[in-house]
């Protein structure tokens, strides 16, 4: 029987009709996975799969995804970032166990990165992933909170612009944390091989492919929790503040109190994203 398999047309470009052929066959096929974005296990057979393809200066790696977690896609990273997954892709089976533990036992606690956000000011973005839950129902959340005020590009100005910019590009002020977000139209979150890597903005002209407006230096570990969270619901709610309104709470509970402060002083914009790639 052939594999539920879906090949989107940037995949098939990049491994040629012959190769694609081939998969779509099930001569090159496993019949089970894990999952690249959510890491549970999958199966070709059973449950529709997307490929995708990992891309770096010089390596390319070919991984698959239950098809409700990410579509077919191809995903740009650096040659360290692929190295680095690959070495992790071959010693998974030996430390299952280990990783298993380790990410019981970090639940409780919400994942922080950072990533230069280009600008006058060279200001950084800082990142901390965590779950909130909106409506009885756990959400995978990353909040974004710069180290310094933001300025408007082209100016030099003493003041933060950070919210207002946001919501120029869709971004929605939050005055509840208790309800959803709406979503944000083109922007979504690259979570691959079970780590946060980009947020993704629309691209700048159309035809071309998105930008990151955040991408981690190194990908950023999640909690197992964070991810089931995210492929069950296929959405990320991002929630970004100025500087000074949230910091890097150590615990769910005590960012949930800053993500409610931030919002009854009216300086928390948010909005829910896919699960997408480049």
């Amino acid at each position: 029987m052939s594999p539920m398999l879906d090949v989107s047309d940037a995949v098939r470009a990049e491994i040629g009709e012959a190769e694609a052929e081939r998969l779509l066959a099930g001569e090159n096929t496993p019949g089970e996975y894990d999952c690249t974005s959510c890491r549970s296990r999958g199966n070709t057979s059973t449950e529709r799969t997307s490929t995708v393809l990992f891309v770096g200066e010089e390596t390319a790696v070919l991984a698959f995804a239950h098809a409700a977690c990410i579509p077919s896609q191809v995903v740009t990273v650096s040659e360290d970032q692929l190295q680095g997954a690959v070495r992790t892709l071959t010693e998974a089976d030996q430390q299952a166990e280990t990783a298993e533990a380790r990410s019981s036992a970090a639940q409780a606690a919400p994942t922080v990165g950072t990533a230069p956000e280009p600008g006058p000011r060279q200001a950084v973005l800082g990142v901390t992933c965590g779950q909130v839950l909106i409506e009885d129902t756990l959400h995978p959340a990353i909040v974004v909170e710069p180290t310094s005020p933001i300025a408007r590009p082209g100016t030099n100005g003493p003041g933060d612009d950070f919210l207002p910019l946001l919501i120029e590009h869709g971004f929605h002020p939050v005055t509840d944390v208790a309800q959803l977000p709406p979503p944000v139209t083109g922007w979504s979150v690259l979570l691959a091989m079970g780590q946060l890597h980009a947020v993704l903005q629309p691209p700048a002209s159309p035809g071309t492919q998105p930008v990151a407006w955040w991408q981690a230096h190194q990908p950023l570990a999640v909690t197992e929790g964070w991810r089931t969270a995210a492929a069950r619901n296929h959405t990320v709610v991002v929630y970004a503040a100025p500087v000074g309104s949230i910091g890097q709470q150590p615990r769910e509970d005590l960012l949930r109190e800053a993500l409610e402060k931030a919002a009854a002083d009216g300086v928390l914009v948010a909005g829910t994203m896919p699960l997408a790639g480049t």
